[in-house]
Parts: structure tokens; C-alpha cells; sequence
């Protein structure tokens, strides 16, 4: 009996001495981060019959247990990777929507500036000064694309750091995961009935650091022993064998890096847009916020070169020169081939570049070309259409596959011999901004002065009108006016009922000698000629109802050299490109194009902001929840000290009893 008894009390004394150190435990790590609340599970030890009664011989600590909630647990990690990614897109995008805040409407404001100036050259064409004004605008204008798009290669830098960064950071958690696995299978091994919670916590704590980076699912085996997976189920951690991330240069570009998960036998791509986590927000706002707007900004660039460098060449500069470029030439052999990127598994000799045929169609999309091993196949890698663009060494001239449907505004330029299966992206605004440069350099250069104009008859009385609707060589329109052609003549009458018929002339050499053009048109309608015909140097367009004032009476109209240092109309012509729709299928000007640039990304920033604080907020109820659960309460601790303590006394004092009667026992004997 006295021997029970004191065995009751040094089991009942040893469960409380374990209650007080685990609760001595949980209040030491109150503020550990990750540390899951623990609690000794105490169990009666089996009786001992005696006659027909079970009499008890005490307690046992069966196991120290971690109050864990895998449900709560999971939800904290999902929405902790949800506010990586959240803020990860923020934080970037917040950035960007300051550099176009700055930079873009810098940008902006150098468009508006240019413009003034030029309207100043217009009033005053044989103004030097004011010629000079224009070309420090001009260059002011592509050192701000200049300047916005090395922002944008700063900020693809950065990410790229940080993707790298991330990458490492995950490839330790990676092998920490697979170190504390062992550990715990080795524990196991030695058929200890009790969990290494700390362990635990800390393998926890790891998978939760990786879930700010990426989305984490995990598996764990009857041996305690977890699988981990990230993204769309790839394996990161198998076990006690650990895999790493790498990052590797972009194929076919270097700068946009790529990440391959890398194990004991070789090395497999990874799809980074899958992934979540920050990692999965600093790849989705390179590969897709950034690019799209370093492409609308290419684009924009592209379009104000090939507007302005077009509306130059139509006009004569003071010397009676065709104007030369303002800016860099869009279709340089150096943009030309940058534009395209040739994939490093090809294993054919072709070479390729990409012509910009019109600005206006071109979008900002990506593109790729495969050859089938008969035919060029063109991808669009934003919408997913596709079309033949024909064999190698076709199209006019040989070589040139212009997409049809739709007209994307450019063409894909092959030289040398293709192999079934290589493949070219296309990037067609690519490098537009970075190459732009002001290469004209002589105020008197620019060409202010129209090249010919039209001059109606003072007795002409319908509101119909001939007008110079575009010039290719001004020079040799000029040329085409005078000597032979200076009395160049347009008649137009009402040849039938709502049919116009009209003539071109030298009034030299009026009908019923031979004309030099002639053609008719419906009322309503025009007529575009080209001047001298086959190989023109100027068009006229022929609209209106040209009806004279008797019976097939004549409309006419006199083209001559208009050539003059006070000539300002090609100027004046320039000048209208500020009004005109250029970009996004002539939708939109040049000032529109850029404010509704600035205006996406400012969008899309504050919805990144109001995206990021619901995570935050997310995350903060499923933190909270997690640890009403798995948290330490002080208050709790406290009184489960003060609890144990007194089990403790309680259980020494049956101790004391003990001993005393079995003290009582031994001199009863003496």
C-alpha cells in the first residue's frame, strides 16, 4: 500500500514537473516567430486489481503535442503567397507609374514644345533662329524617349536581380527543408512514439518564408517526412533529396531570364507565370506591364520618326533640297534586324529582319515565326491567331512575307536556307525609343517650303477643288512643273449625269493635242493621279462636284513651282501631324498616345494598391485566425503555471505521506 502510494505521488509529481516545463516552454517562445503553442497530454496509468476493485497507481505525460490546424495553417500560407504576389505587383508597378509620371509626361511636354516651335518656322520660314529652335526641340524630344526607355531597361535589371535573388533564397529553403526531413525521419527510426515539435515549427516556419515567394502545396508521409511543391505541383523539396531554382539567360533573348529547376539528373524549364508569390508578381510584371509599355512607347517613338521624317521629305528646305530626316530613319538595317531574335536551337543558316511598312497598323503584340519545313508560319503570342506567310524565297521582292490578315504593318525579311523547326520572335517596335536620335543638324535644312501647288481659275464657281495630296520627291515635282510642264493644266466638267470627266495638260499643248492623263469620277467621289504617271513624283487628288456655271463648262485649275525661302506650307503640313490619329490604327495622336499610356499604368498601380491591402487584410484574418489557435496566450500560461504548481505541491505531499506511513510501518516492526 505505502509503496503504491509513493509511486501514485513521484508519477504524479513527475506529469506536473512535465506540464510546468512545457508551459515554462511555451511562455520562453512566446515571441518566437512560428512557434506553435505545445501541450503535454496526461493519461491515467492502468490499475491494479485487487479482489474485485481496480485500484490506480497514478499518471503519465503520453505525449507533448503542438495545437496545430493544418485547416488554418493552409489558409494562412495560401494568402500569404496572395500578398507576396500582391505586393511584389505593387511595389513595381508603383515605380513605373512614377517614371511615366515623370519621364512620360516629360515626353509629353517635349511633343507640345516641338510643335510650337515648328509653328513658329510655319509664320517665319527664312527665320534662323527660329529653324534652330526646332532642332533643340527635336533633340529634346529623343533624349526624352532616350531617357524613358533606359528607366525601363533599369527597372528590367532590377527585376532581374531580384528574380535571381529569390531564386537563391528558395534553392536554401530547399535544402534546409530536405536537412530537417532527415532529421525527423532519423528520429522516427528510432520508434520514439512523441513528435520533434520544434522541429516541426521550424520546418513550418520555412514552408511559410517560401510561401511569400512562391505558392507552396506540401505532402507528408506515415514517417513525418514532407514532400514540397510549388506552383502548379512542381517538386521543390522530394523527401530528404532537395531541388534548386536556377536562372538562366532568356532564349531568344538574354535579358528576359528564365527559370529551370535543377536536380541530380539534369534540369527542366520552369513557367514562371505559374508560381505566384513574388517571384510569380516580379515575372508577370516584367514579361507582361513592363514590356506592354516599353512597346506603346516604341510604338510612339516609331510613329513620331516616320510621321515627321515622311512630312520632311514632301517639302524643300532652303537651299531647294528635299528635306532630309529629322530623326533616325525607322527602317535603318540596324532596327531592322533588331527587331527579331533567331532561337539558339536553330539550326538552319537563315538570317532575318523585320520592315515597318505602316506605323499606323502596327500593334504592340509579340510575335513568333516557325518554319514548317515547307512554309513561314506567323504566331501572334498575344491573341494566339496564326497565318501562312509563304516558302522561303517568296513574295516581292524575294524573301518578303507581309502578314495579310490581318495587316500587322510590317514584314518579315529571310535570307539563307531554313531547317524544319526554327523559329524567330518578332518584337516589331522594339528598340524604336533607344535608337531614336535627331539626326538633322542644319536649321536651314528643314523644308518649310512646298515643292508645287495648285492654283484654281478665277472663274471657276463650284466648291470642287484639285489639291496636292502627297509628294515622294519634291525636287522632281518642281522639276516636272517647269520647262516643258510650266503651263500644267487640270481640267474637270460634267462629262454625264453625275459623272465627272477630267484632263491633265500642258496648256502649251492644250487637246486636242495628246493629254497626260485622263480619267472620271462618280459625283461624290475623287480622283487620285499621279504626276508624271509611272513613275510620280507628286499625286493631285480630284474631288467635288466641279460643275462650271454652262453647259459642260470647264472647272480649271494650274499646278506650278511653288518653291520660295517665305514658303511655309510644308511646314504648315507638319504641323497638322500634332491633330492627326497616327498610333492604334490611326485612333490616336501622338499626345493621346502617351496620356493613355501614362493613364494605363496609373491604373493599373492603384488597382495593384487596393489588390495589395485586401491580401494584407486577407492575410492578417487567417494570421489571426492560426494563431487563436496555434499562439501562445500569456494569460492562459499563467494560469496553467499556477495550475501545475499546485499539482506539484499536491502530488509532494503525497510523496510525504507516504514516506511518514511507510516510516510508521518500519518502527511498528522494531
Amino acid at each position: 500500500m505505502t509503496v503504491s502510494l509513493y509511486q501514485t505521488g513521484v508519477s504524479g509529481l513527475l506529469a506536473a514537473q512535465q506540464q510546468l516545463a512545457t508551459t515554462g516552454h511555451n511562455i520562453s517562445n512566446v515571441n518566437t516567430d512560428g512557434y506553435t503553442r505545445q501541450r503535454a497530454e496526461q493519461n491515467a496509468t492502468l490499475g491494479q486489481v485487487s479482489g474485485s476493485n481496480y485500484i490506480g497507481t497514478g499518471t503519465y505525460v503520453q505525449d507533448i503535442t503542438r495545437i496545430y490546424d493544418k485547416f488554418s495553417y493552409k489558409e494562412q500560407l495560401i494568402n500569404q503567397s496572395n500578398l507576396g504576389n500582391a505586393d511584389s505587383l505593387h511595389t513595381r508597378l508603383t515605380q513605373l507609374d512614377q517614371v511615366m509620371s515623370a519621364s512620360g509626361n516629360a515626353v509629353a511636354g517635349s511633343i507640345e514644345q516641338f510643335y510650337q516651335a515648328l509653328n513658329g518656322v510655319a509664320d517665319n520660314p527664312n527665320d534662323s533662329g527660329l529653324r534652330s529652335i526646332v532642332l533643340n526641340q527635336a533633340k529634346s524630344l529623343s533624349d526624352g524617349f532616350n531617357e524613358l526607355t533606359n528607366n525601363f531597361d533599369l527597372m528590367g535589371k532590377s527585376v532581374n536581380g531580384e528574380i535571381e535573388q529569390v531564386a537563391n533564397k528558395i534553392s536554401e529553403i530547399s535544402f534546409e527543408l530536405a536537412k530537417i526531413n532527415e532529421s525527423i525521419l532519423q528520429n522516427q527510426g528510432l520508434n520514439q512514439t512523441g513528435q520533434p515539435n520544434d522541429l516541426l515549427d521550424k520546418r513550418d516556419k520555412l514552408v511559410s518564408e517560401l510561401g511569400e515567394y512562391t505558392r507552396v502545396n506540401t505532402l507528408v508521409d506515415q514517417n513525418g517526412v514532407m514532400t514540397v511543391m510549388v506552383g502548379q505541383g512542381t517538386t521543390l523539396v522530394a523527401g530528404i533529396t532537395p531541388l534548386t531554382i536556377a536562372v538562366k539567360a532568356g532564349d531568344p533573348d538574354a535579358l528576359q531570364t528564365e527559370l529551370r529547376l535543377v536536380g541530380p539528373n539534369g534540369s527542366v524549364g520552369i513557367d514562371g507565370t505559374t508560381l505566384g508569390g513574388s517571384l510569380g508578381g516580379a515575372i508577370e510584371f516584367r514579361d507582361e506591364h513592363l514590356a506592354q509599355t516599353r512597346s506603346e512607347i516604341d510604338r510612339l517613338a516609331m510613329a513620331i520618326s516616320s510621321t515627321l521624317n515622311d512630312s520632311q521629305a514632301s517639302g524643300l528646305d532652303l537651299n531647294g533640297l528635299q528635306g532630309a530626316n529629322i530623326f533616325t530613319d525607322i527602317n535603318t538595317t540596324q532596327l531592322q534586324q533588331g527587331r527579331i531574335l533567331a532561337h539558339s536551337s536553330n539550326t538552319g543558316n537563315t538570317q532575318g529582319q523585320v520592315a515597318i511598312n505602316d506605323v499606323s497598323l502596327l500593334p504592340t503584340d509579340d510575335f513568333e515565326v516557325r518554319f514548317d519545313g515547307t512554309d513561314f508560319m506567323l504566331f501572334n503570342l498575344t491573341t494566339g491567331g496564326s497565318e501562312n506567310i509563304g516558302a522561303p524565297g517568296s513574295g516581292v521582292p524575294a524573301g518578303t512575307h507581309t502578314p495579310s490578315s490581318p495587316d500587322y504593318g510590317f514584314s518579315f525579311i529571310e535570307t539563307g536556307v531554313p531547317v524544319a523547326g526554327d523559329t524567330f520572335t518578332i518584337i516589331p517596335t522594339k528598340n524604336s525609343a533607344a535608337l531614336m536620335q535627331t539626326t538633322l543638324t542644319d536649321g536651314n535644312a528643314i523644308a518649310a517650303s512646298s515643292a508645287v501647288n495648285v492654283t484654281p481659275s478665277t472663274h471657276n464657281v463650284s466648291d470642287g477643288k484639285v489639291t496636292i495630296s502627297g509628294v515622294s520627291d519634291p525636287v522632281a515635282a518642281r522639276n516636272y512643273t517647269q520647262g516643258i510642264n510650266s503651263g500644267l493644266t487640270v481640267d474637270v466638267y460634267e462629262s454625264a449625269a453625275n459623272t465627272f470627266s477630267y484632263r491633265v495638260y500642258n496648256s502649251a499643248t492644250p487637246p486636242p493635242a495628246a493629254t497626260i492623263a485622263t480619267g472620271s469620277y462618280p459625283a461624290g467621289g475623287s480622283a487620285v493621279v499621279d504626276l508624271p504617271p509611272g513613275t510620280p513624283a507628286f499625286q493631285i487628288e480630284i474631288s467635288g462636284d466641279l460643275v462650271g456655271s454652262g453647259t459642260n463648262a470647264r472647272e480649271t485649275f494650274t499646278i506650278g513651282d511653288a518653291f520660295g525661302v517665305g514658303n511655309g506650307n510644308n511646314a504648315v503640313a507638319m504641323t497638322k501631324t500634332q491633330e492627326q490619329g497616327v498610333t492604334n490604327g490611326n485612333k490616336e495622336t501622338f499626345s493621346q498616345s502617351i496620356g493613355i499610356s501614362t493613364s494605363k499604368v496609373g491604373s493599373k498601380a492603384s488597382n495593384a494598391e487596393l489588390v495589395a491591402d485586401t491580401a494584407q487584410a486577407l492575410f492578417t484574418q487567417a494570421f489571426n485566425r492560426n494563431q487563436s489557435t496555434s499562439g501562445v496566450n500569456l494569460d492562459e500560461e499563467a494560469a496553467n503555471l499556477l495550475k501545475f504548481q499546485q499539482a506539484y505541491q499536491a502530488a509532494s505531499q503525497i510523496i510525504s505521506t507516504a514516506n511518514t506511513i511507510f516510516d510508521t510501518i518500519l518502527a511498528a516492526v522494531r
